[in-house]
């Protein structure tokens, strides 16, 4: 069987019991001396460990900027959570002034974010409620009655009045020191939870503004795309009637014309799908922002944006950036907490109590003297016999502070797989924007030359129409893989923890 833990000895507590004597005056003053040389029950909160390793396995990305090795001969200087890192408006690396000017408005009116506000600071409130515990209570209040009693009750007799007043003013102080820690630990527990709502509050900030930023972007790849095929479509619109001209000249077959035809029209029905993409992105932005939708639009704006080199830092920094991390240890340290409140049930209940006030049956010699009245008392309340409750509570929350560890842990292997994903899309983004732009360029090569084949009367319109379609092909690859570019960077940042870290966690 589990003995908890004992916050004082027996030997202390009967020696400072001895200061109460006989005279209750004394008994606040020596609860107060016991109180404060008792610690509460319950295992102190150490963080559980955790090693991260020295570096990340994805940095080979030329727009990632990692932190230089550990010189030789020297030692490692531990890192500050925002040391190399983004700091606070982390989207303004993209330098774009209309992106900012949205991500800016989120925290004035995006909705989920002030629920989110809203719930911490109904756990903050909840500290006070805990803390509150600590302190006595107090109640006055005057009581006036009026009493009848019967001429014919038993024992009855003529000098004893049968109608007269109870006039009353009286005071209750009550108060429960906290010998064994219980309310101390409901503050600690309370305290820590405040804390992980407030990091889930900054881990709902930092998602929308990934998704605000993303759909940002795809909205401008969007764009890009429609810039593309609406060059396309005039492009083609020329073959056509070039083909036409050739056709009248009998040089051209109807064959031509209709397989020109056919390409121009697939080209406007991508030009169409394209442009409902781009509304939905543009509805979404508007969503996140908290506008009014009717009246809300984004200038055409293709993406012609460099893309920024984002600083990673080292590993350890990442346990103190992101807020879903956070969240889950200090979920761990309010696990840690219940434990202790849950050994204090162990011990005995000792409530201090006292009445004073002032109890007349006239107006006139209510408050005087002699119609004073007051008590003090105390009182100690063992549990003797629970069938094991308290045991199994108790182990309940060990166990629960076990699983909260495992969920921190977790986090943090989840934390650091985001990460490696992230890294590695940019770097085989990167390597394949590279590879794209050549295959763009080939394919321009030979639709050039085909056109000219064409031209002279060499080659029917049919190489052409291969050749436009691949390079159209290609090209649309090209403004994919750039969106994609974008994406990526924005989801590296959110899962390196964006500008955030635990400092910013309410004291």
């Amino acid at each position: 069987m589990t003995v908890p833990e004992r916050p004082c000895s027996r030997r202390t507590i009967a020696t400072r019991w001895a200061w109460v004597g006989k005279d209750g005056r004394f008994l606040a003053f020596a609860a107060v001396l016991l109180l404060a040389g008792c610690k509460p029950v319950g295992p102190n909160y150490t963080k559980p460990s955790y090693t991260p390793p020295p570096s990340y396995k994805e940095t080979g990305a030329p727009t990632v900027v990692v932190p230089p090795p550990n010189p030789n001969g020297g030692s490692w200087t531990p890192a500050s959570p925002s040391d190399g890192m983004l700091r606070g408006k982390w989207w303004e690396i993209y330098q774009d002034p209309q992106l900012n000017a949205l991500e800016d408005r989120i925290a004035g009116y995006n909705q989920g974010l002030r629920q989110a506000l809203e719930t911490y600071m109904a756990a903050r409130d909840q500290i006070a409620v805990a803390r509150s515990l600590l302190y006595p209570t107090l109640s006055a209040g005057p009581t006036v009655t009026h009493y009848k009693a019967s001429e014919r009750r038993p024992l009855a007799s003529v000098q004893t009045p049968t109608s007269y007043n109870d006039l009353i003013l009286e005071g209750q102080a009550s108060w429960e020191p906290d010998f064994w820690g219980r309310v101390r630990r409901t503050v600690e527990a309370a305290h820590e939870n405040a804390q992980a709502s407030a990091a889930d509050m900054a881990n709902v900030d930092l998602s929308l503004q990934a998704q605000m930023a993303t759909a940002y972007f795809q909205l401008r790849g969007a764009d890009s795309l429609i810039e593309l095929l609406s060059e396309t479509v005039k492009d083609l619109q020329s073959q056509l009637d070039l083909t036409q001209r050739r056709l009248k000249g009998g040089v051209a077959t109807e064959v031509d014309v209709a397989q020109a035809q056919t390409q121009l029209e697939t080209v406007r029905a991508q030009l169409v799908d394209v442009a409902q993409a781009r509304a939905q992105y543009e509805h979404a932005v508007g969503t996140i922002a908290d506008y009014k939708l009717p009246a809300f639009s984004i200038p055409f704006s293709p993406l012609n944006l460099p893309l920024p080199k984002v600083p990673v830092g080292v590993p350890s920094q990442l346990l103190q950036r992101r807020p879903d991390i956070a969240a889950a240890e200090r979920r761990t340290a309010a696990a840690n907490a219940q434990i202790g409140i849950q050994i204090s049930a162990f011990y005995p209940n000792i409530s201090l109590g006292g009445t004073g006030g002032f109890e007349s049956t006239h107006g006139g010699t209510w408050i005087q003297g002699p119609s004073a009245l007051w008590s003090l008392g105390a009182q100690a309340t063992e549990l003797l016999f629970d069938a094991g409750q308290r045991h199994a509570l108790t182990d309940q929350a060990r166990h629960t502070y076990e699983a909260q560890v495992s969920a921190y842990k977790g986090a943090i292997f989840l934390a650091f797989e985001d990460v490696e994903d992230q890294l590695a899309s940019l770097r085989v983004l990167e390597r394949e924007a590279v590879v794209e732009q050549l295959a763009v360029a080939s394919a321009q090569h030979s639709l050039d030359v085909s056109n000219r084949r064409y031209k002279g009367g060499v080659t029917s319109y049919l190489e052409v129409l291969t050749a436009e379609t691949t390079l159209l092909q290609n090209q649309q690859t090209a403004v994919s893989l750039q969106t994609r570019q974008f994406v990526a960077s924005v989801a590296l940042v959110r899962s390196l923890g964006g500008g955030w870290d635990v400092s910013q966690l309410p004291k």
